[in-house]
């Protein structure tokens, strides 16, 4: 590592030389294995599956299966089961052991009633309880719990239970705790209302997603039609996922991808982009309230005397009503010029806030803007460059996997930059009551934010060079020798620009969200973006 703190290797250097190693040190030996137990290599990826509708009604059906051939019981209570247990068969397995099957049915709402045992009458009329009309049995329907009545009594009582989003539909009888059976739904939906049935059958298939902790849709919008899933989660993971469609999202708040800013901080900056509280800001601080209307008015030039739209006359400086007869410097009856310490500092802050949002927010949208244009112009450059290095007759040159690894590292890399000034913003606001002081001792929050700052010029620096490196070298035109160089000058700028993105990831995570009183944590560093979703077929 040199004074600038960027890292350079060569793919030439090798550590197999046999005149270095000293034998018979066992001393080195075993400082050199608890130097590599410090260095403990990275989390293995975590594996995430992308489903069409298709694909999940097939994945769903075998946890159905499953859990139906474990616990003997229909499919409508197999369902319930496992919603209750967030979907999660490993867990329901284990709780199985512990708790025994009686326990956890009871515990998951399920009222598994046995058969009444009577037939029905093949000739005889009966009555429906609701409608009090006599029907032949044909027309009447039962469930598990034995409760019966007409088959348009239970239609109606469906769609009813359907349009209040009921995605578990118990017995019509008052009090009755049992689950209706989903092929009776679907029957009696299917013949009076199909689309009703279909709306049903959707519902069912959105429990898999809504009550799973290890699936979650996609955000795309338009949406591309598929779910992703975590191979095994015990609990709602925090870690981002990027779906073959292109869209990156985090796994937890299912925004889109936002480390290292948290949850919390991210949902506070959508809401106030989408909010009116910055036009107001700027309306208190460069506009006036008529004192007769109260509209706003910004002043372009001219004297201290405004006319607004109603007819009424008022001083700019003050904002007080006022009659007509002025001059240039002075209205007839008026005078302001004793200073209202209360306003001016209301003023102040206003600005002071709109001039600091101002700053962070051209930043993140610069960067934006920036990644953008990376992704949509230099993507496809970057795309021939490599298909052209591929056609090289050197093997070294053949191999152009490093170019693109390059251009997803200068993506991934800009979208953590333009994040990291959302997080700035909220963590470094001044209020009092989000942060608890430092311990005595430790580093000041100022110190604190002057290591971050560091780190995030580092990262800015090494992107905007990555960028420029990757933008102006056209790699297949030069010759063998000059393309070996940028490869490697591109490689170093990829180890360099990761590498501080690992350490601002770290700033964060041990230096500064221990001090907020809002417990926050982020998503590890992941250098080259999030895991990708592998595609599943039904």
């Amino acid at each position: 590592m040199d004074s600038d703190d960027e890292f350079y290797y060569d793919d030439n250097e090798c550590c197999d030389d046999d005149d270095e190693v000293m034998e018979g040190d066992d001393d080195d030996d075993e400082c050199q294995a608890e130097e590599e137990d410090d260095c403990a290599s990275p989390e293995r990826p975590l594996e995430f599956s992308a489903f069409q509708k298709e694909s999940l009604s097939v994945a769903q059906q075998q946890d159905l299966s499953m859990v139906m051939g474990i616990f003997n019981i229909k499919q409508h209570h197999a369902r319930a089961l496992l919603i209750h247990y967030r979907w999660n068969i490993d867990r329901l397995n284990d709780h199985l052991d512990r708790k025994g099957q009686d326990r956890m049915l009871m515990e998951a709402g399920v009222v598994v009633v046995p058969s009444a045992g009577s037939k029905r009458p093949s000739r005889k009329k009966v009555t429906c309880m609701v409608c009090f009309e006599d029907f032949y049995p044909r027309a009447i329907s039962a469930m598990d719990c034995g409760h019966s009545f007409c088959n348009d009594c239970w239609t109606g009582y469906f769609v009813a239970a359907l349009d209040s989003g009921n995605k578990q539909i118990r017995c019509m009888e008052v009090k009755c705790p049992a689950m209706c059976d989903e092929d009776v739904v679907q029957r009696l939906l299917g013949r009076r209302d199909p689309a009703a049935a279909e709306r049903f059958r959707d519902f069912l298939l959105q429990s898999y997603v809504d009550d799973n902790s290890a699936v979650k849709w996609c955000p795309s919008v338009p949406h591309c039609g598929r779910a992703i899933r975590l191979a095994k989660a015990d609990a709602e993971p925090l870690c981002e996922v990027e779906c073959p469609c292109g869209v990156s999202f985090c796994f937890r708040c299912a925004a889109t991808a936002h480390s290292p800013c948290p949850c919390a901080m991210w949902e506070r900056w959508e809401a106030k982009g989408q909010g009116e509280a910055e036009n107001v800001k700027w309306l208190l601080v460069n506009a006036k309230n008529c004192p007769k209307c109260f509209k706003p008015i910004v002043k372009i030039d001219g004297c201290n005397l405004m006319t607004c739209k109603c007819g009424q006359h008022f001083c700019w400086l003050c904002g007080g009503a006022t009659g007509v007869a002025h001059t240039w410097t002075s209205i007839s009856g008026h005078s302001c010029n004793r200073f209202e310490q209360e306003e001016k500092k209301k003023v102040d802050d206003a600005k002071r806030q709109l001039l600091r949002y101002e700053h962070y927010y051209k930043r993140f949208h610069s960067h934006g803007d920036s990644c953008k244009a990376e992704r949509e112009k230099l993507g496809p450059a970057v795309a021939e460059r490599v298909s052209k290095l591929e056609e090289h007759t050197s093997s070294l040159i053949k191999d152009a996997s490093w170019l693109s690894n390059a251009h997803r590292s200068l993506l991934g890399c800009r979208q953590v930059l333009a994040r990291s000034y959302v997080f700035a913003y909220y963590m470094f606001d001044g209020e009092e009551k989000r942060t608890r002081p430092p311990e005595r001792g430790s580093l000041s929050m100022a110190q604190r934010q002057d290591l971050f700052e560091d780190y995030q010029e580092q990262v800015e620096g090494n992107v905007e060079k990555l960028s420029k490196l990757l933008s102006e070298t056209d790699f297949p035109t030069l010759p063998d020798e000059e393309i070996k160089q940028a490869r490697q000058q591109a490689m170093n700028l990829v180890k360099t620009v990761e590498a501080h993105c690992g350490k601002m990831y770290g700033c964060i995570q041990d230096e500064l969200l221990p001090l907020l009183v809002e417990p926050m944590s982020i998503v590890s560093y992941q250098p080259g973006g999030p895991s990708k979703a592998n595609e599943l077929l039904a």
